[in-house]
């Protein structure tokens, strides 16, 4: 099952675990079940505090459970954790192994403190970049607290269940037996969602921040690059982002960032934010902004809201609030959302396997996806508005090359449209004849562009008509003090290393205006 390397490694790792692990398996006759018996006796084998039982009595079969030896530990992976969940297991095997989780001692209390009983399923697929964040965070708050209980499960081992409960995207999470979310979640949002105290505390937290000389407003690779630039002076930065890492962390793969090969989105985001906290950067993560004042008098401070109530103050304020994926607005996409229309082709691909499935957007988002796509569904139909494909020849030749494709340009989505539980097909218009069609289909990928996160800041800075915040060749907004870069703004060519790029130029610019304008609080 593991290879040598594999072996080599996981033994290093496990050389970090202190306390007795025992691993306990639920099997059948499946073929499954076989490889997982072959996983937990090798793993077992790499570490004599590791000890392997095959006489569980659970439900979910294979299914196998990591628990401290005479602790009460939740977590259970109804899976074969490999391909991006390999990490998954190793985490939870040193956690449950006495390995102390790199997490602050604050979140590590709250989830001690959590009042009630909490049943965790998260269905997953072995080739979602999204997924593993969700997992951990489960499984890690399982191995905390006894009243947490995890089990990822892996939607292509227990179809009948995904089909049950009509899952058409991953992952996505029940707690006790009723939906509780979907899509990449972090540890904090999960908090926030079962904490109801929570929201009360970080704001009463925040209220203490003082006054920043730079603040900055989203955690993608501008925000995080305008950080490292202002923490460089010498002057007090910080970071307020739901998200840190933006939009990478829902990329898969990144080729085109100078001086790094090849790398995976949330491994770069990784490592962004290990570069702000390197500079003493101050990190306020799981935070919504939803309210810009500018100060009403030069050199004054400028305020800004969160969702929690909680203002937050600085001397010039950056903001890098990127953009995320267009939707298509057509009737279905929001009724359907998650029961068949998919954003991402990397993480809900697998549940297609054998159906047919629609990619609505030619560019380079659009094409990959097919391509992708076809190598697991049945068909894949790509569907454009322009009369051409926009994406790179490579790529379209590539898509032209492949036989279960089919490609409609000139063409306009008019509706998605299902049984009132999935999707069963698509609606598009022929723009050069007007006539309609139909297509029967299980799926559909929207791959249509970005739009930027800007509704909040509509009367507070000069906007353009398509929403980006306006910027002078500086990085500078109508509003003095106040600044902008990244996919949020007119800087064209929306690319993580130009937003990295303009994130340290606004940085450099807000220096530049406290230097010059003498800014008092």
């Amino acid at each position: 099952m593991l290879d040598d390397s594999l072996k080599s490694q996981l033994a290093s790792y496990l050389q970090r675990v202190t306390q007795p692990v025992e691993l306990v398996a639920s099997l059948d006759d499946r073929e499954a079940s076989a490889e997982m018996r072959e996983l937990i006796t090798e793993v077992a084998a790499l570490s004599p505090l590791i000890t392997a039982r095959f006489d569980g009595d659970d439900a979910r079969r294979p299914s196998f459970s990591i628990s401290r030896a005479g602790a009460d530990m939740g977590v259970r992976f109804a899976a074969i954790p490999m391909g991006h969940e390999f990490t998954s297991l190793v985490l939870a095997l040193l956690q449950a192994g006495g390995h102390p989780p790199k997490l602050e001692a604050d979140v590590i209390d709250q989830i001690k403190g959590l009042d009630g009983d909490f049943v965790f399923e998260t269905y997953m697929s072995l080739t979602c970049h999204n997924c593993p964040d969700v997992v951990q965070a489960l499984n890690l708050m399982a191995v905390l607290n006894p009243r947490i209980r995890h089990v990822a499960i892996d939607g292509g081992l227990f179809k009948a269940e995904v089909d049950a409960r009509q899952i058409m995207a991953v992952p996505t999470v029940y707690l006790n037996g009723q939906p509780f979310g979907s899509g990449r979640m972090e540890i904090g949002e999960i908090l926030a969602k079962v904490d109801t105290g929570n929201a009360a505390r970080e704001a009463a937290k925040l209220a203490t921040k003082g006054l920043f000389d730079v603040l900055i407003v989203g955690g993608g690779p501008a925000g995080a690059a305008a950080a490292v630039y202002a923490a460089r002076k010498g002057i007090k930065t910080g970071i307020v982002a739901e998200r840190f890492g933006g939009q990478t962390l829902d990329t898969l793969g990144i080729e085109n960032y100078i001086s790094v090969l090849e790398t995976q989105g949330p491994k770069f985001a990784a490592a962004l934010e290990a570069h702000a906290r390197h500079y003493d950067v101050d990190i306020m993560n799981g935070q919504r902004v939803e309210k810009l004042e500018p100060s009403l008098q030069p050199g004054g401070t400028t305020t800004v809201t969160l969702s929690n109530g909680a203002q937050l103050q600085g001397r010039t304020v950056i903001l890098s609030t990127g953009a995320r994926w267009r939707n298509v607005n057509v009737p279905g996409e929001a009724e359907y959302r998650n029961k068949g229309v998919a954003y991402c082709p990397h993480c809900d691909g697998p549940l297609f396997k054998g159906k047919k499935v629609a990619v609505i957007g030619g560019g380079n988002s659009g094409v990959e996806a097919a391509i992708d796509l076809a190598g697991v569904v049945a068909h894949v139909t790509l569907i454009e508005f322009a009369e051409q494909l926009k994406a790179d020849a490579v790529l379209v030749n590539k898509l032209r090359s492949l036989p279960n494709v089919e490609i409609h340009t000139h063409a306009q989505t008019t509706e998605i449209t299902g049984d009132g539980q999935k999707v069963t097909g698509l609606r598009y218009k022929d723009r050069a004849t007007g006539a309609e069609h139909g297509i029967d289909l299980a799926g559909v990928f929207v791959q249509i562009g970005l739009v930027p996160n800007t509704e909040w800041l509509k009367g507070a800075v000069e906007l353009s008509k398509y929403g980006e915040i306006i910027v002078d060749a500086k990085g500078a907004t109508s509003v003095p003090g106040v600044f902008a870069a990244g996919d949020a703004t007119t800087t064209p060519y929306k690319q993580i290393i130009i937003a990295a790029g303009e994130g340290a130029k606004a940085a450099l610019s807000a220096f530049d205006h406290l230097i010059r304008h003498g800014v008092q609080g």
